[in-house]
């Protein structure tokens, strides 16, 4: 990942929360997944962004979903490597 990417910087913002992590924090964040209603939104704004049919509000939530799914996905790998290390030492 480039130092600069948008990805990068927000993997550095969120350090700070890493180190706050408990083991079990971290792993119920490992385990977080979107509820059925809110994965069926999702897939479905997937569906109509691939088919180019998302009107403007449409596309502005699922761009928060994306944006929040980055977030979270960043956090998940940083609570792994958490608990990866623990477990080592």
């Amino acid at each position: 990942m480039a130092q600069n990417s948008p990805y990068a910087v927000l993997d550095k913002l969120l350090d700070p929360i890493t180190r706050c992590l408990t083991s079990e924090a971290a792993r119920k964040l490992v385990e977080l997944r979107a509820d059925t209603d809110v994965q069926g939104r999702v897939d479905e704004l997937a569906d109509k962004s691939t088919a180019g049919v998302l009107t403007d509000e449409e596309r502005a939530e699922y761009e928060t979903y994306i944006a929040a799914s980055t977030l979270i996905g960043i956090l998940q790998s940083k609570a792994k490597k958490l608990l990866a290390t623990q477990t080592v030492a």
